[in-house]
């Protein structure tokens, strides 16, 4: 860790702040069933990446069937419940109180995030960024969002520690060479604790001075 530097804590949002995967896994799960039935769990393959990346690989040519998702989406979207993951207001809270810029990163775009807003307006307020997927050319398992976090605060990967709990968002948070604390709310503990410098179920055992022993 570089002193000289700011230390940012970078955040995931579905299954890391607010607590919504199993919501999306409903519905994903759903899409799969009707276009891609020979996955079983289409709603686990997709987990971490950009609309547009899930249509590009899964949809490719399938305008009809795209412009159909989406308007279904979107509407699911707009009835979600958003509720966040214990201790997460109170950790960043106490994150600030010691200096650690904050930043939201993911893979769900602005529209999205306006319904998050509706719901939650103090969200703006409890961080320093928003990096939603109209920022980033390469999503997720890609480092390219994580980088992008590093950079608008000025510092380098090694002085920031990644919070993720999807297989594609660990993955882009080691390949951006940053401290991945997993949480273990979409995938149980075993499957990611590998690939994690530590992984939780939650914020309410997990204090700043923890996250600082990993840098």
């Amino acid at each position: 860790m570089d002193k000289t530097k700011c230390v940012a804590a970078l955040f995931d949002f579905d299954g890391v702040v607010m607590d919504t995967e199993s919501q999306y896994s409903i519905f994903w799960n759903e899409v799969g069933k009707k276009y891609h039935p020979e996955y079983e769990e289409f709603g686990k393959i997709i987990k971490g990446q950009t609309l547009r990346q899930i249509y590009d690989r899964y949809f490719q040519g399938m305008e009809h069937e795209q412009a159909e998702i989406t308007e279904g989406l979107n509407r699911f979207e707009t009835e979600m419940r958003y509720e966040y993951v214990p201790g997460v207001a109170e950790f960043m809270q106490n994150l600030r109180a010691h200096g650690v810029k904050i930043a939201i990163v993911t893979s769900s775009n602005e529209k999205k995030m306006a319904n998050v807003y509706a719901a939650h307006p103090e969200l703006e307020n409890m961080v320093d960024r928003i990096l939603t997927a109209e920022m980033f050319q390469k999503s997720k398992p890609d480092p390219d969002c994580f980088l992008l976090g590093a950079k608008v605060f000025e510092t380098l990967p090694a002085n920031c520690v990644v919070f993720e709990d999807s297989f594609h968002g660990i993955q882009a948070g080691n390949a951006a060479g940053m401290p991945v604390v997993g949480l273990s709310t979409t995938n149980p503990a075993e499957a990611i604790q590998n690939q994690c410098a530590r992984v939780i179920p939650d914020f309410t055992c997990f204090t700043y001075e923890e996250m600082m022993n990993l840098l």
